[in-house]
Formats: structure tokens, C-alpha cells, sequence
């Protein structure tokens, strides 16, 4: 015996909520599945695992769950399946068949097309019911022809999401008579209501319908509603109207029962060739074989009673954070990932040695913050970045934190990884071509070198010899003979250069400093060991700035020219 279970979101909206226990009982009435539940995977009560509990305290070892969703994101991509995994583990011996979304499908755009001619058939004074009558509000074909219809729908960080929008927008259009119909989004994706609104405009419209491509009422519809109510104000020469919500409807309870027998029978025709988790898109590679994971429902005795605030923003989306090693300073010299990852980034927390070229590349909508640590300037408290990093993932943003060189030299990329961990926002870590290897290279020190050194040593400067805080062996560096990179080590270095002497590194030691690496200002500066500090100052040099000592400086003197 199979169960159905219908898996909703959530919603903040007492009539969105009311609106699903509807279409469940409408379903449950049809007769045609012998069990039927519904539950929800955040937000709302019942949470999934009561509604699994149920049909399986009825005897169900099997079941079919079926997303409620209209479009293949996020939500029905993995966090669906993640929260079903679950419950496989909460009950031993349980299995699933997974439906696939509802949309597009004729039945939606039927729907659709009742509320949009509902809408026409209503005064302009608001939205009409979703169960009007279509037979009261046919129209002429002249005057659909003078109506331009904005689909608006949720909007996604999955670009084959997005495209389904589109995709149902051109099927409203077609054999329908309307003047036109454009795709938007009320969030994370462009473009927006008011664009789309004025893009009508600027088309010649002077009759719009804002047709909501949502299911049930909730704070997302509501804010459609709201911003073409702006919209209108602000235009008093175009008729602006909004359509209800798809809703309840037996149309929907029809959908879902198509879909529940399609996964019973095996038949899923899901569309992965232009998956983002799948595939690598532009602009979403960070998405590819993204792990999956449950969300956590208040109500669920799992969960970590973590509310994601969707009634406070415009980002519905699970966010997350990527700490970005932005190479040594050349916008060109980025990996090909952080590159794909600042394209789909919606906030960028940047340091002041990160490429700032690339910010110029950034969408406009973009949040920059300016995390800069400017030496004996202004700088952002470690504290107050980690929290930013943390308050827009958990308000459903992609943040990008920008680093400049690798995130985990002398970066403190780990601290900030720690601090998403510990408050449970997904973190990746993306490493950065370091200043320590990347400033000898550009300036031509081989950093190691066959027969020269064989050994090479990162050390940060920041704090001099004898600093009680300082955890480096400065007498034990000395004595080495291979290469040493000093980073951060422009106030530091005549001390760091007087301690190596003393512990027996040759005075004669070459060394070069190399300022502005990769920039069109880049200088290096060479150096004897015991000279280097008096040199350093004279020659103004000042960070960013590395040092690089040892017999490989001598090798880039002789070595072969370009």
C-alpha cells in the first residue's frame, strides 16, 4: 500500500497555509489515493516528518512524496529529497518514490489564463477570488489583444528555474490572444516587477495584468501585490491590475494526482541537462554536486529551531559563503571558480588587497562591503566580518568574501570558515594564488631552485623579533639555507634582517623587495641582508610589499633574460 505525501515549502501567511490544507483535502475527497498527507519543510505546521509519522503509524512502508512546487530549484532539487532522507532514517524500511514539479503543465496555464481574464473582468480596485468563474469573464478578442500580461514569478538561484518562468510566459502568450507577455521575478532573479513593468510601458502598453506564477497566497505574492500598486501610482495613465494566486483549485488537485501516478508508474521526465547541480553554468559553477541537506522545521525534535527570515527580505533562497583567495593582485590572475563564483555572487565582503578591478565587473545589484584592514587606518573588526558573512547567508544571499592572495596564508580565511560552520551557514573555501610565490615570480626569483634551494619558508612579518605575541623561530630560520618569503614585513624588516644576521644568516644574503606585484607601479628593490632596512626606507617602499631572501635572488640576476 502507498501513501501519498504532498510536501509543501512553508509560508509565513496564515492563508497560504490554509490554502495547502485545501488542496490536500481536495485531494484526499477525489478518492482516487488511498492515503493522502501533507506537510511542510519549514515555516509552517505540520512539519513533513508529522505528516511521514502518520501515513507510516497507518501501516505505509512505501509512499510517493510529491514536491508542491512549480518550478525544478532548490527546494525540489534537494531540500525536498534531503528532508525525505531523513525520514528514511527515522523510520528503518522506508521507501519513496519522488514526483516531479508541477510546472509547466496546461492545467497551470489554464489557471493562469482564468485569473488573468478574472482580473480583466474585475474593476481595478484589487485582486480577484482564484475560484471566480471563467464563464462570467471571457473576452473579446479585441480586448485581450490591448492587454500585456507580466508573469512574476518567485525566482531562483537555479538559472533552469528561472528559464521555466520564461518558458511558461512564452506558452501563456501563444493562441491565447494577448498583446504580449514578459517573465519577472520578486526576487533573486532579474528582472524585477517594476522593470518588467516598465518595460510594458515603454512597449506601448496601456493595460497590464501582474499575474502571480505562485501557488498560494504568502509574503512574496503579497509584495508583488504591493509593488505594482507603487508602480500604478507613479504611471496614473496605465491600467495596472493584479490576478490572484493560482490557489486551491480542481485543476491543481488534478495536477498533483497526474503527477502521483507518473512516479508510481516510474515515468519522471525531469530535465537535467541544464541542471546547475549537474551542470556547470555560467555564472552557478559553485552549485555543481553541491551537497544537499535538510532543512531544519522548528517542529521537527531534529532541528535546530533556525527560521530562515523570509518576511524581512527579498532573498527566499538558502544562502550561502564563499571564502575566495583573489590571487596577488591582477584582476587576470583569478581562478576560473572564484571568477564563476563573484558572477553569481549577491555580496561581495571585500579586502583592500583583493583584485578591486573585478568589482567594476560585478551585476549592479551587487552589495559591496568593504572589509579593508588599512595599516594604521580604518579598518573592519574581524568580529563585525564574520558577522556579515553570517547575516546574509542566513537572509538567503550568495556572499562572496574576497580575499586577496589565498585565503589561508596569513588570510585568517579558516577564522571566518569557523564562524559560518558554528552558525550552520554552508561554506566553501576556494583557494587564491598566494603573494608569497606569485611576487618572486613576477619580479623573476624562482622561489626554489635545482642545486640553489630546496626548501622555501613563508613567514608573516607583522609582528618583529622579541614581539612577546610572535610564534616564530627566528634564530632556527636563520640558520636554514633555503628561501625565505617575509609578507606583511614592511615596518618589521631591518629588525627581521638585524636578528638573522645575529644568529648567522650572511649579512651578504641577497635580498629583493617587490612592491605592487602584478600592478602597473610594480618595483623591486634589491638588497644586501644587512642593508635591506636602511634600503627599504630610503626607496620609500611601503605594503603591499614582499620580501624575498636568498641565494635565488642571486639566480634571477644571472639567470637566462626573456
Amino acid at each position: 500500500m502507498t501513501g501519498l505525501v504532498i510536501v509543501g515549502h512553508g509560508t509565513r501567511s496564515a492563508a497560504g497555509v490554509d490554502q495547502f490544507a485545501a488542496l490536500v483535502e481536495r485531494v484526499r475527497r477525489r478518492g482516487a489515493v488511498a492515503d493522502v498527507e501533507g506537510g511542510f519543510i519549514e515555516l509552517s505546521r505540520p512539519p513533513l516528518t508529522d505528516a511521514v509519522g502518520a501515513l507510516v503509524a497507518r501501516g505505509h512502508r512505501a509512499l510517493v512524496a510529491l514536491p508542491l512546487v512549480l518550478t525544478a530549484a532548490g527546494h525540489g532539487k534537494g531540500d525536498i529529497p534531503a528532508a525525505m532522507g531523513r525520514e528514511q532514517q527515522r523510520h528503518p524500511g522506508l521507501t519513496y518514490r519522488y514526483g516531479r514539479p508541477l510546472g509547466p503543465h496546461p492545467l497551470l496555464h489554464d489557471a493562469l489564463e482564468q485569473r488573468i481574464d478574472a482580473a480583466l473582468g474585475h474593476t481595478r480596485a484589487g485582486a480577484v477570488p482564484a475560484g471566480a468563474d471563467r464563464a462570467g469573464t471571457e473576452l473579446a478578442a479585441a480586448d485581450r489583444a490591448g492587454t500585456w500580461v507580466a508573469l512574476i514569478g518567485r525566482g531562483s538561484t537555479d538559472p533552469d528555474a528561472n528559464a521555466e518562468v520564461a518558458k511558461v510566459a512564452r506558452l501563456l502568450w501563444e493562441g491565447r490572444g494577448y498583446a504580449g507577455v514578459e517573465p519577472g521575478f520578486i526576487s533573486l532573479a532579474q528582472p524585477s516587477v517594476p522593470e518588467v513593468l516598465d518595460r510594458l510601458r515603454r512597449l506601448g502598453a496601456r493595460r497590464i495584468v501582474v499575474a502571480p506564477y505562485f501557488l498560494f497566497a504568502g509574503v512574496l505574492p503579497d509584495r508583488i501585490v504591493a509593488q505594482s500598486a507603487e508602480f500604478a501610482a507613479a504611471h496614473p495613465d496605465l491600467d495596472v491590475r493584479v490576478a490572484e494566486v493560482i490557489g486551491d483549485c480542481d485543476a491543481l488537485a488534478e495536477l498533483v494526482l497526474e503527477r502521483h501516478a507518473e512516479a508510481l508508474g516510474g515515468d519522471i521526465r525531469m530535465n537535467c541537462d541544464t541542471c546547475a547541480y549537474r551542470v556547470s553554468m555560467p555564472g552557478f559553477a559553485d552549485k555543481v554536486g553541491r551537497p544537499q541537506r535538510p532543512h531544519d522545521h522548528p517542529d521537527d525534535p531534529v532541528g535546530h529551531h533556525h527560521h530562515h527570515g523570509h518576511d524581512g527580505h527579498d532573498h527566499h533562497d538558502h544562502g550561502s559563503v564563499a571564502v575566495v583567495g583573489g590571487g596577488p593582485g591582477p584582476d587576470d590572475l583569478i581562478t576560473v571558480r572564484a571568477q564563476a563564483l563573484l558572477d553569481a555572487a549577491d555580496v561581495v565582503v571585500v579586502d583592500r588587497l583583493a583584485p578591486q578591478g573585478l568589482l567594476a565587473g560585478l551585476r549592479p545589484d551587487v552589495l559591496v562591503i568593504d572589509a579593508a584592514k588599512v595599516p594604521r587606518g580604518p579598518s573592519m573588526a574581524q568580529d563585525a566580518i564574520n558577522a556579515a558573512l553570517v547575516s546574509h547567508a542566513r537572509a538567503g544571499r550568495r556572499v562572496v568574501r574576497l580575499k586577496g592572495g589565498d585565503p589561508y596564508v596569513f588570510g585568517r580565511g579558516h577564522e571566518e570558515v569557523l564562524a559560518c560552520r558554528a552558525a550552520g551557514v554552508p561554506v566553501t573555501v576556494v583557494p587564491g594564488v598566494s603573494s608569497a610565490l606569485a611576487a618572486p615570480a613576477l619580479a623573476g626569483v624562482p622561489v626554489t631552485h635545482r642545486g640553489v634551494a630546496h626548501d622555501v619558508t613563508v613567514v608573516s612579518g607583522h609582528l618583529p623579533p622579541g614581539h612577546p605575541d610572535s610564534l616564530v623561530d627566528w634564530a632556527a630560520l636563520a640558520r636554514a639555507r633555503g628561501t625565505v618569503v617575509l609578507l606583511m614585513a614592511v615596518d618589521t624588516i631591518a629588525k627581521i634582517a638585524a636578528v638573522l644576521v645575529e644568529h648567522g644568516r650572511p649579512p651578504e644574503t641577497p635580498v629583493l623587495a617587490v612592491q605592487d606585484a602584478g600592478l602597473p607601479g610594480q618595483r623591486s628593490v634589491p638588497a644586501r641582508l644587512d642593508e635591506i632596512g636602511a634600503v627599504a626606507a630610503a626607496e620609500g617602499i611601503g605594503p603591499p610589499a614582499v620580501f624575498v631572501l636568498g641565494p635565488v635572488v642571486g639566480v634571477a640576476a644571472t639567470g637566462p633574460s626573456a
